[in-house]
């Protein structure tokens, strides 16, 4: 073949022409520093389209191997169905599992039959989630917060006869659902027109210990999570509590735990501020920082960072609490603040420091 040059060909004219024709590179490299040779390399390599691979017997084995792995995968990718059982409908999508602390949302396809909904993971052939339609209750769909901030998703909560509720996540929650109406129907069942669903971004308050009442709370806040690993700062939504106790919590209803648990007494200042909360294209919004010490300990201070529509009260009330504030001081032991009066009339409660004029009047006491 005569070698041959175009000065209009494109990217695309060069790729068409190594997938059709092929190229083959045979080279031989001697890397030399101050005239002695260090380092030798023998390359040998065939590019080109598996057509034209398989044209000229290369890959071959490989080509068969892959290709029946394929269709043995694509035959376990279909589920098992139950006998007399038809599929009526399928959806991608993912529902939420919970068991213990362990939370996370299980992705699959949807399968509904005239027998039953059920969620079927392909990659491992398992059916994580299902439910028979005469067990079915009620249905509804309701829009949430999304993990990305500017965002929403539509949820899709299935309820049974049984009091279970399922969340799951489909691809069109709406078309799924008219689907499951009409297969209850067919069989002769019905529907609650409007059932009862828990409110999730109020979620039952579990972390009070005893003899502990919240005092203060209120609709969604984000929280600037701190990075952890290779994963950067991330604003997430939840809900912030303040107690009788004195403990100021932000809870993360997505995991359902506490994330943020500091003592109002560790809180150093609060202030607020305008600036951009996620990306470059996103507006700016009201900030509220909270300094605070960690463990007690003077030298260590971090900054939390919440944002939401009630930031304005949360400030002021926490305003109000250091105002209210008895005159503090750091204890000269493990450096933990604490009101003058506690330390001197009692001791550190964080290491059980004793002031010198407490020691010398317990001292008169024993006596």
């Amino acid at each position: 073949m005569e070698p041959s040059r175009d000065t209009h060909a494109t990217l695309v004219d060069l790729l068409d022409r190594i997938l059709d024709k092929g190229l083959v590179i045979n080279a031989d490299i001697i890397i030399s520093v101050a005239g002695i040779p260090l380092i030798g390399v023998n390359l040998r390599a065939a590019l080109a389209g598996m057509e034209t691979m398989l044209k000229y017997g290369v890959m071959q084995a490989w080509d068969e191997k892959t290709r029946a792995w394929e269709r043995e995968h694509r035959k376990k990718a279909i589920p098992s169905l139950l006998e007399g059982e038809k599929i009526l409908d399928k959806m991608y999508g993912s529902h939420h599992y919970t068991k213990g602390i362990y939370t996370a949302w299980q992705p699959g396809y949807f399968y509904l039959t005239n027998k039953r909904v059920f969620l079927h993971r392909q990659d491992f052939d398992e059916i994580i989630f299902q439910v028979p339609l005469e067990d079915i209750k009620g249905i509804a769909i309701k829009e949430e917060e999304h993990f990305v901030k500017e965002k929403k998703k539509q949820v899709f909560y299935l309820i049974d006869r049984y009091g279970g509720i399922s969340r799951l996540h489909p691809t069109n929650p709406y078309e799924l659902k008219e689907s499951i109406e009409q297969a209850i129907k067919d069989i002769g069942f019905s529907l609650e027109e409007k059932p009862v669903i828990p409110h999730y971004e109020k979620a039952t308050v579990d972390f009070l210990r005893e003899g502990e009442e919240i005092t203060h709370q209120g609709e969604k806040v984000w929280y600037l999570v701190p990075a952890q690993g290779i994963q950067g700062e991330t604003w997430r939504p939840g809900h912030i509590y303040l107690t009788n106790k004195g403990r100021l919590c932000w809870r993360y209803d997505f995991e359902r735990k506490l994330v943020f648990d500091v003592p109002v007494d560790r809180i150093i200042s609060v202030t607020t501020e305008i600036r951009k909360t996620s990306g470059l294209d996103s507006n700016k919004e009201k900030v509220l920082d909270i300094m605070y010490q960690v463990n007690g300990v003077s030298s260590t201070k971090r900054v939390a960072s919440f944002s939401g529509k009630q930031i304005d009260e949360w400030e002021k009330v926490l305003h109000e609490l250091l105002s209210k504030k008895e005159e503090s001081e750091f204890c000269p032991q493990c450096g933990r603040i604490a009101t003058v009066k506690e330390l001197l009339e009692k001791s550190c409660a964080n290491c059980g420091w004793v002031s010198p004029g407490l020691k010398k009047k317990m001292a008169q006491v024993a006596k």
